[in-house]
């Protein structure tokens, strides 16, 4: 019932709760044949997995971006706390007869059974938001946080999956970088397109900051920076030269101009 929104507290009395976690105690200390821990074990496990099964799977059937992954954060959330609530109850058997912590195979089971079998619709999902996000629609960029929190909390500490998503961020943005470079140097002249890819520059980080970690926010700028203004640069002087417009007058300059961008402030210039 937790994972339906209920507190823990509103369905658990202190003293049903010390009743249960007693329960447990005296199942697993008897001696053999009696003791139980090994099947109150299994359990433990069942129980997660019949709550996954039951109520976290069906609540992400049939939803995909913008209402997938605020449900994705919402069931994580729930059940975490009903994992933290069995924990409690179980935790004896933690002290004596698991090698894994309870929270850890908790974790495992949630990892197993929706992460794995939706991992990639995930992370479309998250993609778009990103796209979303750039193209200034309105949307929660704490979302987009818990998103990468769980990428990292679901690996059990370890970034596999974080690292994952970052290729996937990256890709994406030299993707749409790319064209959008494209349009403006068909749109602009050399001076707006100057003045705009600064601000986009000081935009993404904005953005980005809010939901990734500062090394991937600087591989987001590199790769932004390469699509706007390094792969593009030969061009950008060609149209300079047309409209004999104020400016660098070499590759080099423009590229040490757009490498010393004052970023870190947002105050860009080039």
């Amino acid at each position: 019932m937790i994972l339906d929104g209920y507190r823990p507290g509103a369905l658990f009395k202190p003293e049903d709760y010390i009743k249960f976690y007693d329960c447990i105690f005296y199942m697993s200390v008897q001696p053999d044949p009696y003791c139980y821990s090994l099947q109150l074990c299994e359990m433990f496990k069942r129980a997660l997995a019949e709550g996954i099964t039951s109520r976290v799977l069906p609540s992400l059937w049939g939803k995909t971006d913008s209402s997938l992954l605020p449900e994705l954060a919402n069931m994580w959330t729930r059940y975490k706390k009903m994992a933290s609530c069995l924990g409690g109850i179980f935790q004896y058997l933690e002290r004596y007869t698991t090698q894994d912590s309870l929270i850890h195979m908790s974790v495992r089971c949630f990892h197993d059974l929706v992460f794995i079998e939706h991992y990639q619709e995930f992370q479309t999902a998250a993609i778009s938001l990103i796209h979303k996000d750039r193209d200034e629609e309105t949307l929660n960029r704490e979302l987009l946080h818990s998103i990468v929190t769980f990428f990292v909390d679901i690996g059990f500490g370890d970034k596999c999956y974080y690292n994952n998503f970052e290729e996937a961020v990256l890709a994406d943005a030299a993707s749409y970088y790319s064209q959008l470079a494209s349009q403006w140097l068909i749109c602009y002249s050399f001076t707006v397109y100057r003045q705009k890819t600064a601000l986009c520059l000081t935009k993404e980080r904005e953005r980005a900051s809010q939901f990734l970690d500062q090394d991937s926010v600087e591989k987001l700028l590199q790769v932004v920076q390469s699509h706007m203004v390094n792969q593009v640069a030969y061009n950008l002087l060609e149209k300079k030269k047309a409209e004999r417009s104020n400016g660098p007058d070499s590759i080099q300059e423009l590229l040490s101009q757009c490498a010393n961008l004052n970023l870190e402030d947002g105050n860009s210039s080039m």
